[in-house]
Parts: structure tokens; C-alpha cells; sequence
């Protein structure tokens, strides 16, 4: 009653008990449609390939991953409001679709962890919350996989969309730290908002493996273009 649920692309107030988004809305998001990249998940415009252009020709550090979201359009308005509108609530819906999606999949990659990229503490501070967070604990409780916070963000990085493939890794060398009996021996699901170049995840996957974790997927709400 005080805090009724909200259409993730309208934002209009949805009846009590009903649908997690308007019926109209639903039908206006991109998720990702096969085929898709085997690697990435990319959506793919070949129907002949099986990698995107990125995953063909950059070798990636995690073995498997997910975006439910094409990043434009509706639903890049709807993910950029949820991490800069403090619209928390939309992730609900969103982590309801890649359970029901991908459920048995994400099942098959036998996880023992979710762990959620994380924000250096002076942009935490700024922003309020990890959006990050809040998309790995609402899959938990839907996908029945601890969350663990051992992951830690050391380097305050800048706006990585402002930067080229090469400058992105660059700016991202020694940016994460994790606890090494954490992760030793655990397979590992990273997740994000977004996955654009995979630099981040990349990232997070090398400090990960250095101290033991055996593999990394992720899980992203929405995923840039594949070729």
C-alpha cells in the first residue's frame, strides 16, 4: 500500500497482486533473441555465426555469460533509471525474466557463488547503493545461490564509457581485490548492469582466478550489440 509496485518501463503504479509490468510495456523491452553469441550472449545479426566479433577475436577469462536486455531504446532508459533514478524496485521484474529464462541453464553452470561487481567506496558513498548488489541478492533468493561480498573495488576508476577497449582495460588493471579463501575452488557468477566490452568482468574474473576461484560466468540485466 505505501510502497505499491511500478511498471519498470512506464513507471505507473500496477494493481496489487497482478503483473510485474504493464502488459503494452513488456512487449516495447528488447530482450535478446537467438542466435546469440555462445560466449558473451550477445545478440548476433548472422544467423550462420556462433561468436560475436569481440568473442572471436578477443579471448574473454570467464567461460559463459547471460544478458537479458538488448542496451538500447526502452530498456536502456529503463536500466539507466534503476542505477541512476534509484529506481531499485524495476530489478525485481527483471531478475523474475532471467530466472524464468535462464534458469536451467544458470542451473547447469553448477555456481556456488553470486557476486556482484563492486563500486569503489567514494562512488558507493555518492551514488547510495551498488545496483550491482541489488540485482545479485534479488537473483539469489530466485535462484537459490549464496552472494558473497568478497570482491572489493581498491582503484576509484573513471566513467568507463567514456573510454576505447584498450584505455578500459588499462584503467581497469589492479582494480579489484578478493579473499582468497572466499574463493578458492568456487565456481562464480559476476554480476552487473551492464556488459559492453567485457573489460570489467574480464577483470574481475583475473583477480578471481589469481586466488583460486575455479570458474566465472556473469549475468547482466542488459548486454551491448554483437556482430
Amino acid at each position: 500500500m505505501f510502497f505499491p509496485l511500478r511498471c519498470p518501463v512506464c513507471d505507473k503504479i500496477l494493481p496489487i497482486g497482478g503483473e510485474k509490468i504493464c502488459k503494452k510495456c513488456y512487449h516495447k523491452l528488447s530482450f535478446v533473441k537467438e542466435p546469440s553469441c555462445k560466449k558473451c550472449g550477445k545478440q548476433l545479426q548472422n544467423q550462420e555465426e556462433e561468436y560475436c566479433s569481440d568473442c572471436r577475436t578477443k579471448p574473454h577469462l570467464y567461460k559463459r555469460g547471460i544478458g537479458l536486455l538488448e542496451n538500447r531504446g526502452i530498456s536502456q532508459k529503463s536500466i539507466y533509471a534503476i542505477k541512476y533514478k534509484n529506481k531499485r524496485e524495476y530489478v525485481d521484474f527483471y531478475t523474475d525474466e532471467i530466472a524464468k529464462r535462464y534458469g536451467g541453464e544458470i542451473d547447469y553452470w553448477k555456481a556456488d557463488l553470486i557476486m556482484p561487481v563492486p563500486l569503489h567506496k567514494k562512488k558507493l558513498i555518492k551514488r547510495g547503493f551498488n545496483q550491482a548488489e541489488v540485482i545479485a541478492k534479488s537473483l539469489s533468493q530466485k535462484l537459490g545461490i549464496p552472494v558473497s561480498g568478497s570482491l572489493k573495488r581498491v582503484k576509484n576508476t573513471v566513467p568507463l564509457k567514456t573510454l576505447k577497449g584498450s584505455e578500459r582495460r588499462n584503467c581497469l588493471a589492479e582494480a579489484f581485490r578478493s579473499d582468497e579463501p572466499a574463493v578458492r575452488g568456487k565456481r562464480i557468477i559476476l554480476v552487473d548492469d551492464i556488459y559492453t566490452t567485457g573489460s570489467t568482468i574480464d577483470e574481475c574474473s583475473r583477480e578471481l582466478k589469481a586466488k583460486g576461484a575455479r570458474e566465472t560466468f556473469f549475468i547482466t540485466l542488459a548486454i551491448g550489440d554483437g556482430m
